[in-house]
């Protein structure tokens, strides 16, 4: 017993020491920001407004590397099938980590495989349509479908892949108003948004940045509605969905941060966390994503975060359990 008593300790001595040795040497090279949609959406803006600070805190370059597809499980799976050495973070969302594995069976990997390290937003929702859709709040939309759907023409509302947040409230919508509605799915926000502007899909219901609130005003697409339980700076004139009769109640937001893989050594987890803090933070970094009509949480704890990823994980799986979302 003394024996395998002494082998432990020197084991966990061991671990420590070179887990002391990882966090000395993190990082050694250039550290990847991965992230699951393609160039020119959202997420890609959050990234490269992000990675020269981030570049800065670490000491090292930090590039952004876009993978799109399978609602970002793609990417997602890249980061597992990487070293858990800190040097590959993956910008995601519950989107990605907790609703595409519930969605598509040819995902195996599942959320507790990954560990938030840092928030960088929190990502209002609006509804935005077609430039020549014929409505201008939640009534006038239920309106609308309901008549199209009779017609035989339903509504079509875009996402970012199947078993996708905005997939999931198209479906949620669809159930709440008993209308049925037709799913559209693309690789990412930007060329979703390339078919709204088009007039190939009716609806997508999206976080959005500065370029979205530029296309509204120019009058290429329309926001219909937004999804927050009041009104939105960048949208002061346009309704939320808890206005409406039909639609009261329907209030969602979501938001983004950085991951790694779960195995990842805690000096590692510990330094990353307090680099993107001091990003989250940074004067500069906040006023250009507040530009972009995002809203930046101060930094956190990694016990603050581990709670907000565990509640995240309860929440929208609940969520994909209330439209009975089957994987595909």
């Amino acid at each position: 017993m003394q024996t395998i008593s002494k082998r432990l300790l020197l084991g966990l001595i061991g671990l420590f020491l070179a887990g002391h040795a990882v966090a000395q040497n993190f990082p050694s090279k250039t550290v990847s920001l991965l992230v699951p949609y393609p160039a020119g959406g959202v997420s890609d803006v959050i990234a490269r407004t992000i990675n020269t600070a981030l570049a800065k805190q670490l000491g090292q370059a930090v590039v952004v590397e876009n993978l799109g597809g399978a609602s970002g499980a793609i990417a997602a799976q890249k980061l597992l099938n990487a070293p858990a050495d800190g040097h590959l973070i993956f910008q995601g969302s519950p989107n990605e980590l907790i609703l595409a594995p519930l969605a598509m069976s040819a995902i195996k990997f599942k959320s507790e495989d990954f560990r938030l390290v840092q928030m960088i937003t929190i990502n209002q929702m609006v509804m935005f349509a077609r430039k020549d859709l014929p409505v201008s709040n939640g009534d006038e939309l239920v309106a609308f479908a309901s008549k199209a759907a009779k017609d035989g023409k339903p509504l079509t509302y875009a996402s970012v892949g199947p078993g996708s947040l905005y997939h999931l409230l198209g479906e949620h919508l669809s159930n709440t108003t008993r209308i049925p509605m037709t799913h559209v799915p693309y690789k990412g926000g930007a060329p979703a948004l390339q078919d709204l502007m088009a007039g190939l899909v009716d609806i997508f219901i999206t976080p959005y940045g500065k370029s979205y609130v530029e296309l509204v005003a120019q009058g290429r697409i329309k926001a219909v509605a937004a999804l927050s339980a009041d009104r939105q700076e960048s949208f002061k004139s346009v309704p939320t969905l808890n206005e409406s009769k039909a639609l009261k109640g329907f209030v969602f937001d979501t938001w983004s941060g950085y991951f790694v893989h779960k195995d990842t050594p805690e000096p590692v987890v510990q330094a990353l966390n307090k680099a993107l803090g001091e990003v989250a933070n940074d004067h500069a970094v906040r006023t250009a994503l507040e530009a972009q009509s995002m809203v930046v949480p101060r930094a956190q704890s990694l016990s603050a975060l581990n709670k907000t990823y565990s509640d995240a994980t309860v929440q929208f799986r609940g969520i994909a359990k209330a439209v009975n979302l089957q994987a595909q």
